[in-house]
């Protein structure tokens, strides 16, 4: 990772000017749906369709590589989502996990302070001061109307356990999959037989009930996250931090993120969650603005301690070499597959003009495109045009995801596939037939070579994997 340069926001454009696009692209194709929408939808969920749950399902493989596979030092878990209800009271997310709200005197919409048109610049002091609104002469974006004081409100869903609805059968879903690393730290530790620094990573579902979610899929009520919980001595917590940065960093890059797009902002010093002792947002340029992408914090010993305290369980860390007895600090990073798929999703689009006519693509990485490669038939009306093109797809399937296609034109298909993503597109022609050979056409630079039919997988698995670095 380089530096960051010193440069003015405003100066960074979006990959594309315009969120529609994005939108329009994720229906049309099968990438995002509106959640329950014959019954006209459910604010802030949506469904991901045959290419979105590929892409999606393709960025936690990557992350799960990055992450767990590539490295010695990080172990998976997949805990519940539903967890005993004092976990959230110890970890302060009863008391503490909420937003400003403030409600407008006359349509009576609610909105998060926050995200107030004119409030771009408040400190995490000015949220909480009541006389805000007056401050800053804020009104209601949608008809002018006065706002009330900011009040807080808990993100957190409820429900219950059992078949009786009172106080003592209220269970939460969980709004952060974190917990259930802490809460399983030693039983991790102890099975895995792992030595301080070591992390335990998750990926799985999480809720909350944001005020005023949008953005697409942007924020969402209900969401996957991706986060890994680093284990460290306290006195190398802070240069731990620091190493995660261009990790975290290097691998939006690598997947094919343009770095001007990405920048490091750190949380100031009112602004800091309860728990942490430092934090920085790794932030993408998105359409609507700079916005976070993943978090990097440095927890301190905050969880382990108040788990600890809370049990009575002894949650320090022996180690053998130094005879010492320790509670870990702990380093986390903090993402989710939405987000991500999200911005990859903007940041591969491209429009430009081909022999007149507009050509848009998606210039994802091989390992995220839905379909890595598409077989397409010259003559759909050739019997045995199609019966090659099968044989070829079978053998391709085994090793990866592939697709048959056959509806249009060749020239309509190639600006299809373009379109979803797909990397390489494989085309049985009538001189197929005699040389057993096939054309291979290059999505980003539109080549195309001519690949005996038996090299075919070989020829694909080896691009697939030189783009792997």
């Amino acid at each position: 990772m380089t530096d960051t340069p010193s440069r003015d926001p405003n100066d960074v454009a979006a990959a594309v000017p315009d969120l529609d696009t994005i939108v329009s692209l994720s229906k049309r194709r099968g990438f995002v749906f509106p959640s329950s929408e014959i019954y006209g939808g459910i604010n802030a969920v949506w469904d991901y369709g045959p290419l979105g749950v590929e892409l999606k399902n393709n960025v936690k493989r990557a992350w799960w590589r990055a992450m767990v596979q590539e490295r010695d030092d990080i172990v998976g878990l997949d805990a519940g989502i539903l967890m005993h209800p004092q976990v959230w009271i110890t970890s302060g997310h009863v008391g503490s996990f909420s937003d400003p709200l403030v409600e407008c005197g006359t349509c009576r919409r609610r909105y998060r302070l926050d995200e107030l048109p004119g409030a771009e610049s408040l400190t995490a002091t000015d949220l909480t001061d009541p006389t805000v609104i007056e401050r800053f002469k804020l009104t209601c974006p949608n008809d002018g109307g006065p706002l009330s004081a900011p009040r807080r409100f808990n993100l957190m869903f409820q429900t219950y356990m059992g078949p009786v609805q009172d106080e003592a059968s209220v269970v939460y879903f969980r709004p952060e999959t974190a917990q259930g690393s802490y809460v399983n730290f030693k039983n991790v530790q102890q099975s895995s037989r792992k030595k301080i620094p070591f992390g335990i990573a998750q990926i799985g579902k999480s809720f909350r009930n944001e005020i005023s979610p949008g953005n697409f899929v942007f924020r969402m009520r209900e969401f996957e996250q991706m986060e890994m919980q680093y284990f460290v001595r306290p006195d190398q917590a802070a240069a731990i931090f620091e190493e995660w940065l261009p990790r975290r960093w290097d691998w939006y890059v690598r997947y094919g993120v343009t770095p001007a797009r990405l920048r490091f902002r750190e949380h100031a010093p009112d602004e800091l969650a309860h728990y942490a002792k430092k934090a920085i947002d790794v932030e993408y340029r998105f359409p609507f603005g700079w916005k976070e992408l993943e978090g990097i914090h440095n927890r301190g010993d905050f969880d382990l301690s108040r788990h600890a305290e809370a049990t009575g369980e002894n949650l320090e860390y022996f180690d053998p070499a130094t005879e010492e007895h320790f509670t870990p600090f702990i380093i986390e990073t903090a993402g989710g597959p939405d987000r991500a798929a999200f911005t990859f999703l903007i940041d591969s689009y491209r429009e430009e003009e081909v022999r007149g006519e507009r050509r848009v693509s998606l210039a994802l990485h091989p390992d995220l495109a839905p379909y890595k490669v598409a077989v397409l038939p010259l003559l759909k009306k050739r019997p045995e045009i199609v019966e090659l093109c099968h044989r070829i797809l079978a053998d391709l399937k085994r090793d990866m995801m592939a697709v048959y296609d056959d509806t249009a034109a060749i020239g309509k298909l190639y600006r299809r596939q373009d379109e979803i993503g797909t990397p390489w597109c494989v085309t049985v022609d009538v001189d197929s037939l005699e040389d057993m050979a096939v054309t291979v056409r290059d999505r980003d630079s539109m080549t195309q070579e001519r690949i005996p039919v038996e090299g075919v997988k070989r020829a694909i698995l080896d691009k697939l994997d030189a783009a792997r670095g």
